[in-house]
């Protein structure tokens, strides 16, 4: 039975660390990230395949969700899927129902820690932001942008922080563009809504004012995710760009910031 160890996953991620934590903090650690309750869910639902597991966990959390626009889209469509990313991990399972039930299957790009969800790897297109890319993880990547299943990504990198009283995305990594136009993807924007709690805001200013680089309040991202209770949720896709259309835009730093604020606008939709 796969369950997520808390302890095991510092010793593989950061063993320095590890090695200095007393068990007092790793017991901390392990209530922040909902260690109990999510090999409870691990525990009850692994056998279920991933789209069933998706939904069985978002009814365990009374949470619900909804998406505008998928209709329009060719279901044999090659498609990149860009979208703004305010919970870090809860939004990537949502649009991971949504675009495996609409396409029939789907592939998100993610950080390599959330492979320890062993019922959703068969969705993940792993990538490790803090060392370097395996071999493995290299050659799934290329598969998946050269193969014909749809994929989501979060170009951001982070799920989005308050800046000057406004809940955002930082800037969108160029990565995406590139890939897109290299495999002949045609891009569509996506904009979930959504936010964190004001401790996670101010946690990460706190964090920066003091030029800490290491993103402490991710720490905090499971907790938030299990607040969402009983909430619902809404998305909207916008229309397909073109390989070539986008690159008539300009520079890679044009384009992504062009399929951001395409992805952005369409929060317009839903104030209807």
């Amino acid at each position: 039975m796969p369950r997520v160890d808390v302890d095991a996953v510092l010793r593989a991620k950061a063993p320095g660390l590890a090695s200095w934590l007393r068990a007092p903090l790793v017991r901390w650690l392990r209530r922040t990230v909902h260690e109990r309750e999510i090999n409870h869910i691990l525990d009850s639902f692994s056998h279920q395949p991933p789209r069933e597991f998706i939904q069985s966990c978002f009814r365990t959390w009374g949470v619900t969700y909804s998406i505008e626009g998928l209709e329009a889209l060719d279901p044999a469509g090659r498609y990149l899927f860009a979208s703004n990313h305010p919970f870090g991990g809860m939004d990537g399972m949502m649009l991971a129902d949504e675009l495996a039930g609409y396409f029939g299957d789907a592939r998100v790009v993610v950080n390599d820690l959330l492979m320890h969800l062993d019922p959703l790897r068969p969705l993940w297109i792993p990538v490790n932001k803090h060392g370097h890319q395996s071999a493995e993880y290299a050659r799934r990547f290329d598969e998946a942008f050269y193969g014909d299943l749809p994929i989501l990504t979060f170009p951001a990198g982070l799920c989005s922080r308050r800046r000057q009283g406004v809940v955002a995305d930082g800037e969108w990594k160029t990565n995406f563009v590139k890939r897109a136009n290299l495999s002949q993807r045609e891009i569509v924007p996506v904009f979930v809504e959504g936010r964190l709690s004001d401790f996670f805001y101010r946690l990460s200013a706190l964090r920066r004012a003091f030029g800490v680089k290491f993103n402490v309040e991710m720490i905090f991202l499971p907790d938030e995710m299990f607040s969402q209770k009983g909430r619902h949720f809404r998305m909207v896709v916008g229309r397909p760009i073109r390989p070539a259309d986008l690159q008539r835009i300009g520079t890679l730093r044009q384009q992504a910031d062009y399929v951001r604020e395409k992805a952005y606008f369409l929060q317009n939709s839903l104030a209807r």
